[in-house]
Order: C-alpha cells, then structure tokens, then sequence
C-alpha cells in the first residue's frame, strides 16, 4: 500500500469524496543504539470518543531524540507521565516524538463531526496517523501555519525557561547552546531591555542564527580565548545563565560565567550521563541559585494564576510573531528518517531543525 492511498476513494452519485478508513500506517521505532526502522502496522479503529488524525509533519527533538537514539537515556523512568503516548517507561523497541502535525480525517460516532478537516498539533509520536482523544489535540489558530505551528511544544520549553529563570530589565544573560531550544530562548531573552545577552554554540551555522535571533554575540565555547571574552563581556559574570546545550560539560562553564548570587536555569536533559561538577572552588562562597526546569510542570509559585493553557496561549502568540520556521534546515520523508537522525548524529552543526514529511 502506498502511504495516503486509501485516504479518498471513490466518490458518490453527488460527487463527494468518500472517505475510506486506512487499513495500515507507518511507525518510526527506535530498535537499538543507532538503528530506526519505519514500520507498516495496522491502524487500529478508532473508539466512539476518539478521532484519526493524518499527519502532515513533525519536528525531531535533536536533544532528546539524540539520546534515545545513542542509547544514553535512563530505563527507570517513563518518557513523559503526562502525556499518554509516551506514558511508558524508555526501553527499545519504543516509538518516541512529540510534535506532530496532521488534519483530523474521521471521528468516532459520539465525537462532533465539526472536527473534520481541523489543523491540530499532537504530543505524538512520528507516524503517518494517530488516534486521539480530542482533548489531547491542540487547534490551530487560523492564521498560523503548519510549519511554524510544529515548533509549540518547543516554544512552550522556552517560555518556561524565562518564567523559572525570571530575567529582569537590565541584566547581563548567557544561554550556553543555540540549538532550537535555546535559539528559541534567546528568541524570547532579546524582546527584554537586557544589558548583554551572551549566547554560546560551537557550532558556526547556530551562532550566526544566534545573533540574528538578538544575541548581543555568540561565543564558541571551545574558543582559546573563551575567558577573556566572557571577562569582557560578563566582568561582574552573568546574572542569569541558561544551560540548554545538551552537555554535561556546559554546566560546568555555566558555573564559571556566572556571577555572585547568580541563578542558572538547567534546561538540558543529560540521560544517563553524568555531570561531573567542579564545586570545590569559588561555588562554596557564590550563593549561585542553580534551578532545574523542566516543560511538563509549572512552578509552584505560578499554579495559582497560571495553568498549561495559559502558557499555550503565550506560546502561540510568540509563534505568531516570531515565525520560527525559519529555522528548518532539513525536511526528510518518514521512510527517508534513518538519513535525518544520521545528520544529527554525525554532522550536527548542519542542522538546527529537521521535519520528518508524510505524504499527502
């Protein structure tokens, strides 16, 4: 079967397209250390409550993808315990992915058939359908498009970075990793009357993506004159650091580039790996606040005036006005997915975000 074949079949005497259930759809699994393999599975039928959705796109996570797809994630925990998809523990075989894209094609005999033909972004793995409670989908707003709508579960990571982190009118920032994650912070860090925004990437192409996301300037941080240059931009440290490089190295740095008292929000998901930290030196006497934050909750200090749909709706209207598909640098078909994953294993500095497509 090709993929979407069975999608629209035959039409009826008033000339309508006449929908037709898929029979099968494909399946990204992670199999072992560095092998996928898209599968052909039966589609399972959809419940009176539910809708089947067909996906358009989805965005990779070079972070976390990376990790399960070298094998550097923990089995002790699940993949995320709010969303149902991905409820269950880290183990391979697993299919994985959070940011997919798709219209709704049918609906359950209970479920409002003004779902029908609905741009939805769902926290579901990459396949070319999915069965969905409604409630679990996220509706476009009319005038954003699917490429820029796929980067929500990302934007949302970033707004919550700034809420946990709270950076404030004059302050000096550095945000150590310019991968989506952190471009997308830096993003939102340079609509603040800062005094310095400091991004750092070791990569070329993501420092240059940096700066025209508003960082005063990115910095290598394997550079040979790394201190100095941080001395003279950050001569007091920074106030606020952020450490969303995906390297346990960076933490370290992190500590050294921040100043007195400082805070350091701890974005980056480092797995299995450990972070070996240097806090025999001046950390003792720093009063350096280090806050680990993580999308799937809300702070304490929020959840009496905040909840995940307020938090969508800032990430939506940042979408709107950022337009963040500018920052796709590779589309690959779902069966193309093992070249995708190569890319960012092998050559990372080449991409910064990578869409798996389905045919349509």
């Amino acid at each position: 079967m090709v993929m979407g074949e069975s999608i629209i079949g035959d039409r009826n005497f008033e000339g309508k397209a006449i929908f037709k259930y898929p029979a099968n759809r494909f399946s990204l699994y992670f199999t072992d250390h560095r092998q996928i393999t898209v599968q052909e599975e039966e589609l399972p039928k959809i419940g009176d409550n539910q809708v089947l959705v067909k996906t358009l796109l989805s965005a990779i996570s070079p972070g976390t993808e990376s990790l399960i797809y070298r094998g550097e994630f923990p089995g002790d925990i699940s993949k995320d315990e709010n969303i149902v998809s991905l409820s269950k523990n880290f183990s391979y075989p697993m299919k994985y992915g959070y940011s997919a894209v798709g219209r709704v094609v049918d609906t359950g005999k209970d479920v409002d058939p003004n779902w029908i033909d609905r741009l939805v972004m769902a926290f579901n793995p990459h396949e070319s359908h999915f069965i969905s409670d409604p409630e679990e989908l996220m509706l476009f707003p009319e005038d954003i498009k699917p490429e820029d709508g796929v980067f929500l579960p990302n934007m949302e990571t970033a707004i919550n970075f700034l809420m946990d982190g709270k950076p404030l009118i004059g302050e000096n920032v550095a945000v150590f990793g310019q991968g989506i994650v952190g471009l997308l912070t830096t993003c939102l860090l340079a609509r603040i009357p800062l005094t310095r925004l400091i991004a750092l990437d070791r990569f070329p192409m993501r420092r240059r993506a940096s700066e025209v996301a508003g960082a005063s300037i990115c910095l290598d941080p394997n550079g040979d004159d790394l201190q100095e240059r941080l001395a003279e931009y950050l001569p007091n440290g920074a106030d606020l650091t952020y450490e969303v490089s995906g390297s346990p190295a960076a933490l370290d740095q992190a500590l050294d580039a921040t100043g007195f008292a400082g805070r350091i929000v701890i974005g980056s998901w480092y797995g299995s790996r450990p972070s070996c930290l240097n806090l025999g030196g001046k950390f003792h006497r720093s009063r350096i606040h280090l806050i680990s934050s993580q999308v799937s909750t809300l702070a304490p200090e929020f959840q009496g005036r905040w909840t995940k749909e307020r938090r969508f709706g800032v990430a939506w209207e940042m979408i709107r006005q950022m337009r963040p598909s500018r920052f796709i640098t590779h589309r690959f078909p779902i069966q193309e997915a093992a070249k995708a994953y190569n890319i960012l294993d092998e050559d990372p500095g080449s991409a910064i975000q990578v869409l798996l497509t389905y045919q349509s």
